[in-house]
């Protein structure tokens, strides 16, 4: 796509490598979802105003997450 933006290189290398992504909402008492690359890496995001923040990573063993936890989100993207 002739596409020259080293953050969508960097996302690509990131997501392409990975077998599988778990979704998980966060455990804690802020607002945010977990994403899991599989099964190994935790990448968090937390709820700042209007927006979520990327806030770290940590390394563990993760369980499978759920695949329905999108399902109940009634808007569907909008573009400008």
């Amino acid at each position: 796509m002739d596409i020259t933006n080293p953050i969508f290189d960097k996302a690509h290398e990131i997501f392409d490598g990975a077998k599988r992504i778990d979704l998980y909402p966060t455990a804690s008492a802020e607002r945010g979802f977990i994403l899991v690359l599989d099964l190994k890496t935790a990448l968090y995001f937390y709820q700042d105003g209007d927006h979520f923040k990327y806030d770290g990573f940590e390394m563990g063993e993760y369980n499978k997450g759920d695949v329905t936890i999108l399902d109940n989100i009634p808007e569907k993207i909008s573009y400008k």
